[in-house]
């Protein structure tokens, strides 16, 4: 699995196992790290200082902001309507269908084996919890968990405080209530 000329890496990116990932066409920001077996479609981008995990398959039409995390085994789609062939019987090519672009802001959490669908928006610092199935926009400072992913109300940005240990701290920057919101 090779690291293709057609890709751009901006600055320090370290890739754990240049042999073990596929990268064609995609750009890469300064101070990211790409883990094994992950793939990076053409038309894709990532940003400076995020982390990719193991086994994340990232395709065309992705735009993954700053300081993202995605955990291993994320999977984006960008074809709400997949076929292998034309109605008449015909391998489709990339004139047959449309690429649905996916955005993830700045700063946002995406847990292990999460899928997300085509055309959505996870907002800024927004949290995916593990195994979520995310099919609509995840607003800014979101939790979203389940399937499909329902969002749990946010106050807003963190305000991070330090442990009597010195360690930074976020408390109370989500609302935990006792009903979830479903994206409708």
């Amino acid at each position: 699995m090779p690291i293709s000329d057609s890709v751009v890496l901006r600055g320090e990116v370290v890739i754990h196992h240049p042999d073990l990932v596929n990268l064609y066409g995609c750009e890469v920001g300064n101070g990211s790290r790409i883990g094994a077996f992950v793939e990076i479609q053409k038309n894709s981008y990532v940003g400076e200082r995020c982390k990719i995990s193991s086994h994340t398959f990232i395709c065309e039409g992705v735009t993954i902001e700053d300081e993202v995390f995605i955990g291993h085994g994320v999977m984006f789609t960008n074809d709400r309507l997949p076929r292998a062939t034309n109605v008449d019987g015909s391998a489709q090519s990339e004139a047959d269908w449309k690429v649905e672009p996916t955005l993830v802001r700045k700063g946002a959490s995406i847990g292990s084996n999460v899928t997300i669908t085509p055309g959505v928006t996870i907002g800024e610092r927004a949290l995916i919890g593990a195994g979520a199935v995310v099919t609509r926009d995840i607003p800014d400072f979101a939790v979203a968990i389940g399937v499909p992913a329902a969002w749990l109300e946010t106050s807003g940005p963190p305000r991070l405080t330090e442990l009597s240990s010195g360690r930074p701290h976020t408390p109370n920057c989500i609302l935990w209530r006792s009903r979830r919101y479903p994206l409708r």
